[in-house]
């Protein structure tokens, strides 16, 4: 039986797709994993990719993307892959979701794949029915291509889950890997959502022992409260699934009462509403 805390890739032995639990979305997630090669261009403390490392996606096969969101589709709605597989509570299908083992965006045919998700949807009489989601670090929205693909997904009635864990320059380096700007990330989030509806999704957690202070939730929240009213909400969540990279050692996860406090603050300094996944 799959599980919230078992999100493996080669789950259907299938290359492209693979279904899961999702504690977020509330039930079966088809995920679509384009970086098949575990390449991402960020490196989170808390990524559960296996070896793990740096770079892009090889050129992806959009046919056999087809075929194999059509195969699973047919197995998940006719077939018995619920019954078999899925624990009774969860039996529903939630969303098709760009997620996987690095940043879906940094495909060169990101936006294509866009287009032939959509056209399986369309052909299951699924258009508009079933949620398309982009899960992203959304480092890349500026490139006209992601944009053009985030756009098609708006199109289609989609919208993006768009990570910001923290929002001062240290911290983003240390939790994510990479040497990050604020007032950059800020513009690629509003510009993101002006091309499709955006959740930002957060994970709060303790480092060495330490959770985040009141300079890091402040910090967190000046940079969202000019995007009220432009932005979907926010899913700030916490520890589930262990980390696969060398510091998951590092890594605590907080009580829930810390993630619904500092949800609190988040919704009285911003206005934005916060949703928790403990």
């Amino acid at each position: 039986m799959l599980t919230t805390d078992d999100h493996r890739r080669d789950s259907a032995d299938l290359r492209y797709v693979y279904p899961v639990v999702s504690r977020r979305a509330g039930g079966v997630s088809i995920g679509i994993n384009l970086n098949i090669n575990n390449a991402c261009n960020w490196a989170c403390v808390y990524c559960q990719v296996d070896n793990l490392r740096r770079g892009g996606p090889p050129p992806l096969d959009l046919a056999l993307l087809e075929r194999e969101l059509a195969q699973f589709l047919d197995a998940a709605i006719n077939g018995d892959f619920m019954v078999r597989t899925v624990p009774p509570a969860a039996r529903r299908l939630m969303d098709v979701a760009f997620s996987g083992n690095g940043e879906p965006t940094s495909a060169v045919e990101f936006a294509a794949a866009v287009d032939s998700v959509g056209r399986v949807l369309a052909g299951f009489g699924l258009g508009g029915k079933l949620m398309l989601r982009l899960i992203t670090n959304g480092s890349l929205v500026h490139r006209p291509q992601v944009a053009a693909g985030i756009r098609r997904l708006g199109e289609l009635g989609g919208e993006v889950w768009f990570k910001l864990d923290r929002a001062q320059p240290e911290a983003m380096a240390e939790i994510n890997g990479v040497p990050l700007a604020p007032a950059r990330v800020a513009a690629n989030l509003a510009r993101c959502a002006a091309l499709a509806p955006t959740w930002v999704q957060t994970c709060w957690f303790a480092l060495d022992g330490r959770a985040p202070d009141a300079a890091a939730r402040t910090a967190y929240c000046a940079l969202l409260a000019p995007l009220a009213g432009r932005l979907a909400g926010i899913h700030l969540y916490g520890l589930a699934r262990p980390s696969l990279q060398p510091s998951a050692a590092r890594l605590t996860a907080l009580p829930a009462d810390e993630l619904a406090g500092f949800a609190d603050e988040i919704q009285e300094k911003t206005g934005i509403r916060v949703l928790i996944s403990p």
